[in-house]
């Protein structure tokens, strides 16, 4: 047995992401003595190369989108011009400010950090690349994911990931990008608001495996209509770079001269080399995953895992939610487990896409009677600006109960607003509650309160 002087500290976090950053500082915060160890910048995948920095070029592509639209109210302007790499100094600006905020976060609450690489010497002993060993009584792994290229296929060194593409020295004017996800299909709006000829490739029958049909095509419909190439059911078997730029080959037989090629069809457990089998710890070997029970707690009583890495839900708000969990239950003495249902989600397409609960499909094979209510129009900005995007509105009602059981939208500020349905769904209103919800006017989610009649209604009829 281990005395608690045995150990450097009380709890020691592999990772300075979200998630770590969370349980470490909450943990400090109980008066644990911890350590951090980043390998290579305090905020993780979201904050350096991951949502934080895509959201700012989501922003700077809507800009061209936001000029046409002026015309329509009698702006003129003239000739605007997007200027790639003074846009990607002031991202990285930014992106800089909020490493330093993140470290900060750890450090005040008396937390230690070490901008270095730690793996398993053993299940309580972790080596650090700067020469350092460390014992801790806990050790959180919290190491997030790291992009997956699939299959080796010719060429593959000469495509990038979501990684390299926040530091490409200039903006492709014509750009691949294989996937079907929320990476994918985000960069292929971004870089089609900024100008680039953009196609998308996708194995699949349609984008965004997984979420409801009538998202689905709706967001290609209107991905397509901005002039985005959608090839699905192929991908890409080989790439050759020539002398000015590359040429992808397509499992149809046919090619595609671009600048870049971008995959971003997945993302792997970022466990390779950490030393899991030193210190007894189980996990996937198909994906590098590690396997945790509903307290974030591996098969190693004393080692924990929390966000990307346990591939669990993929989401940066998830990993903060677990990571603060962790802490509450190990050092706060407060037993705390993370509810995994009914995570509201978006995707900053362009429109964007706002989604919570139970699709179409998910309800209908769960529940015997289900209602649907549904409307697709043009908002109301759209009628002067001349935009000819419409807005998608889906509420699935579980029919015996009347409880709204999930939600989705595709327009303007759909993130926005799905933050707010995510409470109503996880309260379990009712349609009823919807429809005694007084309406705002005029806004496009008055529609959410003022469907009331179903557009399809579904009986299952019980086995004999």
């Amino acid at each position: 047995m281990s005395s608690k002087s045995d150990f450097d500290v009380d709890l020691f976090v592999i990772g300075g992401g979200s998630g770590g950053v969370r349980a470490a500082r909450i943990a400090a915060g109980y008066g644990a003595s911890v350590m951090v160890a980043e390998e290579y910048r305090f905020g993780g995948t979201c904050v350096i190369r991951g949502c934080v920095p895509k959201k700012l070029m989501v922003y700077a592509s809507h800009v061209s989108r936001e000029i046409d639209d002026a015309r329509g109210f009698g702006w003129t302007i003239p000739t605007a011009t997007f200027d790639w790499p003074t846009f990607i100094a002031a991202k990285d600006k930014e992106i800089a400010r909020l490493e330093g905020i993140y470290t900060t976060n750890v450090e005040k609450p008396g937390a230690k950090t070490a901008k270095a690489r730690a793996v398993f010497e053993d299940p309580h002993t972790l080596k650090l690349s700067n020469g350092e060993t460390v014992r801790a009584k806990n050790i959180l792994i919290a190491t997030g994911g790291t992009p997956s290229h699939g299959p080796d296929i010719p060429g593959i060194e000469h495509v990038i990931s979501s990684n390299e593409v926040f530091h490409l020295p200039e903006m492709p004017k014509r750009i691949v990008i294989q996937g079907g996800g929320y990476i994918a299909l985000e960069f292929a709006c971004i870089f089609a608001g900024l100008g680039s000829a953009v196609t998308v490739v996708y194995r699949g029958d349609n984008i965004l495996r997984g979420f409801d049909e009538d998202v689905r095509a709706h967001v290609r419909k209107e991905m397509e209509k901005q002039g985005i190439t959608i090839l699905t059911g192929c991908t890409v078997k080989a790439v050759d770079k020539n002398r000015h730029d590359f040429c992808a080959h397509l499992s149809d037989g046919a090619s595609i001269s671009a600048d870049q090629v971008l995959f971003a069809i997945g993302r792997h457990a970022n466990t390779k080399g950490l030393g899991l089998e030193k210190a007894g710890v189980h996990f996937k070997h198909s994906d590098g995953s590690i396997l945790v029970n509903e307290f974030s707690q591996t098969n190693v009583p004393h080692i924990y895992a929390v966000g990307d890495v346990t591939n669990r839900v993929n989401l940066t708000p998830v990993a903060i939610r677990e990571g603060h969990a962790f802490a509450d239950t190990v050092f706060g003495g407060k037993t705390v487990k993370v509810d995994h249902s009914n995570i509201p989600t978006a995707v900053f397409t362009q429109p964007e896409v706002g989604t919570v609960g139970m699709t179409e499909q998910e309800a209908r094979a769960k529940f015997s009677h289900v209602d649907i209510y549904k409307t697709d129009f043009r908002g109301i900005k759209s009628t002067i600006s001349g935009s000819d995007s419409r807005v998608l509105m889906k509420l699935i009602v579980d029919g015996s109960t009347d409880v709204v059981v999930g939600c989705h939208l595709v327009g303007p500020e759909a993130a926005e607003l799905i933050q707010i349905l995510g409470i109503c769904i996880k309260l379990k209103a009712t349609k009823a509650d919807f429809d005694a919800t007084v309406a705002v006017h005029p806004s496009a989610a008055e529609e959410l309160v003022t469907m009331r009649t179903p557009t399809a209604r579904y009986v299952r009829e019980a086995a004999e």
